[in-house]
Order: structure tokens, then C-alpha cells, then sequence
């Protein structure tokens, strides 16, 4: 399987535009997410567990009650590439229609 390329900084910035919420943190796309509470927080994470599984693409995340944290970059890839993009935005998708 050939590996993703990394994306330009310029690319990054692009991306980022339209991805509200999200910044650029220690090389990875950074988001944190506040839900109610801990029941929406982990349902967010619940179903995205589905759409991160589809894509076998799997995130750093961390939840600590309403708050989940989440890290993007493509290991193999040393950075972020368009599938971090990609899973940004279905994880922005998700958590629009939980809120």
C-alpha cells in the first residue's frame, strides 16, 4: 500500500480555513470538542469510532468528561496528510449533528 503524502505547510493553512475549530499543534491537527456531558462526550466518540474504523485511520484522542481531544497525523506519512483532513471533517460532521 503506498503511503499518503504529506501535505505543505500551504496546504495545511487551506485546509485548516475550512475546518473551523481546528488549529495546527506539534504537527497535528488539533480539535477540542465540549459536549453537556460525559454521555454526549462519549457518544461522539462512540459513533465516530464507526466512520474512524471505516477509514482505518485512527486518531489520537483523549475524553475527560464533556471535553474530548483529538491529534491527527499519518504515522507512516511523518505528518498530516489529506486523510487527517479528510477525518477532521466527518468528525465535524458528527459532532454538528450531536450537538
Amino acid at each position: 500500500m503506498e503511503k499518503a503524502r504529506k501535505l505543505s505547510a500551504e496546504e495545511i493553512r487551506a485546509a485548516l480555513a475550512e475546518l473551523a475549530g481546528w488549529s495546527e499543534a506539534n504537527g497535528k491537527l488539533h480539535r477540542e470538542y465540549r459536549f453537556p456531558d460525559f454521555v454526549h462526550a462519549f457518544g461522539f466518540m462512540a459513533a465516530a469510532a464507526v466512520a474512524i474504523e471505516a477509514m482505518n485511520h485512527h486518531p489520537e484522542w483523549w475524553n475527560v468528561w464533556n471535553r474530548v481531544s483529538i491529534d491527527l497525523w499519518t504515522h507512516d506519512s511523518g505528518g498530516i496528510t489529506q486523510k487527517d483532513v479528510d477525518l477532521a471533517k466527518k468528525l465535524e460532521a458528527l459532532a454538528r449533528r450531536m450537538a
